[in-house]
């Protein structure tokens, strides 16, 4: 019989034992990427991550198929079709923050090149290998989490509290939390996209663009 792979506990549903084996966790530099997750967390607060698994084609068809730009310059209108799309969390000030966080997103691409150098740099540009043994160990935010919520705040993004970075983090690749013994963790772990530091808790050097009060 064929070996059962072991995997994360909270992959379960054919939806998100998908997610978890092909995408979460791996180092993630692509901008447009990066914008997807950062409105698909702020959506998912409050709601399970499976609601919004389910969401997620509809999302990229209601929003431009995450193009920052666009999704920058929606008017009334595109607000107005939002709030009536079934196909989404309807959510008035969800919506309202992902148009306001694609302007944001837009900025920081302008200050830094890149909004994959600027997030990037919370974790000195190496995703963060925790060793976790089962879920419960996992913590819901961490120092690092709180200073990427904290930079945020300060250029105009919403719905980027500390819990929603860590689960970006998580998502993103910026710390690798598949659990030992999932056949995952080590998939991630050689993966390409930055190098690896052991440790958890592993707090980013302060950068003076970021980190400034």
């Amino acid at each position: 019989m064929p070996r059962t792979l072991r995997r994360c506990e909270w992959a379960r549903t054919d939806l998100s034992i998908a997610y978890h084996d092909e995408q979460w966790g791996v180092p993630t530099h692509d901008d447009r990427v990066l914008f997807e997750f950062l409105i698909l967390e702020g959506a998912q607060a409050g709601l399970s991550w499976e609601t919004i698994l389910k969401k997620r084609e509809n999302y990229r068809k209601a929003f431009a198929h995450f193009d920052p730009a666009k999704v920058a310059r929606f008017t009334q209108r595109d607000f107005n079709r939002l709030v009536k799309d079934a196909g989404i969390v309807r959510n008035r000030l969800k919506i309202e923050s992902a148009i306001d966080n694609a302007k944001a997103f837009l900025k920081v691409q302008e200050e830094f090149g890149s909004f994959d150098a600027f997030i990037w740099r919370f974790v000195e540009g190496r995703p963060i290998l925790n060793r976790w043994n089962s879920l419960r160990e996992i913590p819901a935010k961490t120092a690092v989490s709180d200073a990427m919520s904290k930079a945020l705040k300060r250029r105009g993004f919403r719905f980027v509290g500390s819990t929603i970075c860590y689960a970006y983090m998580q998502a993103m690749g910026l710390v690798n939390d598949h659990t030992v013994g999932c056949f995952r963790r080590q998939e991630v772990s050689s993966a390409r996209g930055g190098r690896l530091a052991e440790g958890a808790g592993r707090r980013a050097g302060v950068d003076p663009l970021i980190d400034a009060k």
